[in-house]
């Protein structure tokens, strides 16, 4: 590691919420370019750098940061070149200059312990000497909170973000609880808190340390989608986690019941959150469940029945009985689930049920998890589909980055103005959303929930769709039937075979389902490469791009993080045109295919026409959300990404680790979406992963053909494979009970109930 010593000449970007700068130093009359972290840095400054040279492709010699420390100027000249900087609101070059040639040397300390006597100075009031003193001692301030933390291995980054949360109060946390931090402040999670602790000297049975471990511990299963954890196994996690005996964990767990950060219910431990989550759930299920009217006698629902067959005839609609009963349902429930697989028949059933309502003269909304579900039910329906965010209409308005203070104009307040909301792809809701989305529909209103529960679960936490159905508590209808047959859909045909379990023939004679046997990594990779480029877009009339790899893995040599670099070697390699930006072991490059693999309820987008002006606008970037980069400013130290419905979001370079490549996706993030053709590359793998859930839903991605790379054996493995993942959630549970009990309506209001 090398160290440069220099004052700031020239600062060319600064990204004031993180701090991430690009500037030039001036050191031993050389200037040298610098990036990175620098909250607070500003022209004029003198700093000791400490960090590496690196060679940046366009760029060229740069020194990257890893730390520094504000060196004051010890010299009459350096301390006049800090003041005219402009660092101090109010002086400028002149007046830097009279202030220095009246104190000389001594000027920092008259403005640090004597600010007063810059009054002295011709052009400074008594007023403006206050001010010029408190922003010496805000500077001052955060330069301390720097040294303060760098002595913990804290880098200037997460140093920034503390200072920004706590001020001065932050050396009393850090002495007494640094685990404060995993709580408060989005990027430290429990083990960085628990590195920072162990420097402090905090000990391993410190009881702040237990409690964070013991929330660490839930939070972490909410990220494998679960909402709770049995006793048992939540006290071995903890005990792994923590290196601590179950006698000191137990006690912790009492105290984290009393301060309500946990729920103990049947020895099932939740996270408070999650607990009133799926309780609130439950509540406003059962509120919705309401029987509209009581006019349905069986006269009138014969002539609703005439009623519906004639439109369907006019619609050149064919129904069949079970759809039938699915329409009169709706139309007679205010809560209604529609589930089937692929081909059943689920899009013509809506829009039956479209067509009905709308006759009827009432307000329908559709919506679906992602855009891309958003978009495939638009074209399904002709009806105007949005993502649940943009229907509840998401509105962050906070700064800082914590996603936790989320918020939804459509709420129980101001709650959607709609007869009839039809939500598709519910497979893929999680326990937030879906609070979310109950809290803003009103008893009165018609909710119908369609999708497949077969589907993999959300990746958010919960199990939404199948608990809902598991209860047996609300109107059902799950379609069979497949409408479409196997002359024309192998894909459909083949879905629902392995979906009962049933071997599905290989043998390379159908249109839109193949199996190319290959065992060997490396012939994989050129023959996905073949496909994607000369053969599968004639076939299925698409572009390479739309093309889309599906992998069961992440890591490995199949999996998605190796073949995003494979695919983009030959779907968009170098080229002068270009321009690309290195970011990690990542390189991204103009035409690459991008996904966002966090949700970001504040990140800005906007859609411009053609000529570029803005005509529309929001915020909100989510989880498995798929774009293309359109353009690299290097000067601008950012890149813009064109998401569905051309919504344009600029990233700084700063947050491109929310973003990665996504030529290849694992099956999970593809859940939602539709592609003209999927290429899944199948070797083996883990057993609790390699199962027959995945394989169906990576095929039923694909609209026109599937290509499988890989073993027939692991294909017949897979089906063969019922083992899933179990999540732990209660959603049934809380659902039964609200039945048994009653207390679905008016005993109490879910919306009212405490969900912190």
């Amino acid at each position: 590691m090398d160290t440069v010593n220099g004052y700031v000449e020239h600062i060319i970007f600064q990204n004031n919420e993180n701090g991430y700068s690009v500037f030039n130093l001036v050191a031993d009359g050389e200037e040298i370019t610098c990036v990175g972290m620098c909250k607070g840095l500003t022209q004029g400054e003198s700093i000791a750098a400490q960090g590496e040279y690196v060679e940046h492709p366009v760029y060229g010699k740069q020194f990257k940061i890893t730390g520094y420390n504000i060196v004051e100027p010890k010299d009459s000249a350096g301390m006049e070149r800090y003041l005219g900087s402009g660092a101090v609101k109010g002086i400028g070059a002149s007046l830097a200059a009279r202030i220095v040639k009246k104190f000389g040397e001594d000027t920092f300390r008259i403005m640090e312990e004597e600010p007063e006597r810059l009054a002295e100075v011709k052009g400074i009031s008594e007023r403006m000497a206050r001010e010029i003193a408190v922003q010496m001692e805000e500077k001052k301030d955060l330069r301390e909170a720097f040294v303060y933390l760098g002595k913990y291995g804290i880098s200037n980054a997460l140093a920034v973000k503390i200072y920004n949360t706590y001020g001065m109060e932050l050396y009393g946390i850090m002495k007494e609880n640094p685990y404060r931090l995993a709580e408060d402040i989005s990027g430290v999670g429990f083990k960085m808190a628990d590195e920072i602790a162990a420097r402090i000297g905090i000990h391993t049975d410190s009881d702040f340390r237990i409690r964070s471990g013991i929330l660490y511990t839930l939070l972490g299963a909410v990220g494998e989608g679960h909402c709770y954890l049995p006793m048992n196994i939540l006290i071995d996690r903890a005990h792994i986690l923590l290196g601590v005996s179950e006698e000191y964990i137990r006690p912790q767990l009492d105290n984290m019941l009393m301060d309500k950060k946990l729920v103990v219910k049947n020895e099932c431990v939740f996270a408070s959150s999650y607990y009133y989550a799926e309780l609130n759930c439950a509540g406003m299920l059962h509120r919705l469940n309401i029987s509209m009217g009581d006019e349905y006698l069986p006269a009138e629902e014969e002539a609703i029945r005439r009623r519906l067959e004639a439109q369907a005839k006019d619609l050149q609609m064919e129904l069949d009985e079970l759809q039938l009963q699915a329409v009169l349902q709706c139309i007679q429930n205010g809560l209604f689930i529609l589930s089937g697989g692929p081909g059943t028949g689920k899009t013509t059933t809506i829009n039956m049920i479209i067509r009905y309502f709308e006759a009827e003269g009432l307000d329908i909304y559709l919506a679906a998890p992602t855009g891309r579900a958003a978009k495939r039910m638009t074209e399904a329906t002709g009806f105007e589909a949005r993502t649940i965010h943009r229907l509840l209409e998401l509105n962050s308005g906070l700064s800082g980055e914590d996603a936790r203070k989320v918020r939804f104009e459509r709420n129980e307040d101001n709650p959607l103005e709609a007869d009839v909301i039809i939500i598709d792809e519910m497979s893929m809701v999680d326990i937030q959303i879906f609070q979310a989305l109950l809290r803003a529909v009103t008893p009165g209103s018609r909710l119908i929930l369609v999708g497949d529960v077969d589907q993999l679960p959300s990746v958010g936490p919960g199990q939404v769709l199948r608990d809902v159905m598991n209860s047996r508590c609300f109107p059902t209808v799950v379609l069979h039937k497949i409408f479409r047959q196997a002359g024309e859909s192998d894909i459909i045909v083949n879905a629902h075979r392995i979906n009962q379990g049933e071997q599905i023939s290989l043998d390379n004679k159908s249109r839109d389902f193949f199996l190319l046997e290959r065992n060997d990594v490396n012939v994989i990779y050129k023959h996905m490469i073949q496909l994607i480029q000369d053969k599968l877009p004639g076939y299925v009339g698409a572009t390479p791009f739309d093309i889309q790899v599906l992998t069961p893995m992440r890591k490995g040599s199949l999996g998605c993080e190796v073949l995003n670099g494979i695919l983009q070697k030959y779907l968009n390699p170098p080229d002068s045109s270009k321009r690309e930006y290195v970011s990690g072991t990542s390189v991204y490059r103009e035409g690459d295919k991008v996904m966002q693999i966090k949700n970001n309820y504040q990140l800005e987008w906007e859609i411009v026409s053609r000529y570029g002006i803005p005509v529309d606008k929001g915020v909100g970037i989510f989880n498995g959300d798929m774009g293309r980069i359109i353009e690299i400013n290097q000067t601008g130290s950012c890149l813009v990404v064109e998401y569905d419905e051309q919504r344009r979001v600029t990233y700084p370079f700063s947050m491109l680790e929310e973003l990665e490549l996504s030529y290849a996706v694992t099956i999970h993030k593809a859940q939602g979406s539709e592609y003209p053709a999927v290429i899944m590359p199948l070797l083996g793998g883990p057993r609790m992963l390699f199962n027959r859930n995945l394989l169906y839903t990576g095929i039923t991605r694909a609209r026109g053909c599937v290509t499988i790379l890989g073993s027939s054996d692991t294909v017949r493995d897979m089906i063969d494979n019922v083992s899933e993942n179990k999540r732990y959630t209660a959603l049934a549970q809380r659902i039964s009970e609200f039945w048994e009990n009653g207390r679905g309506s008016e005993e109490e209001d879910p919306c009212k109930r405490k969900s912190e």
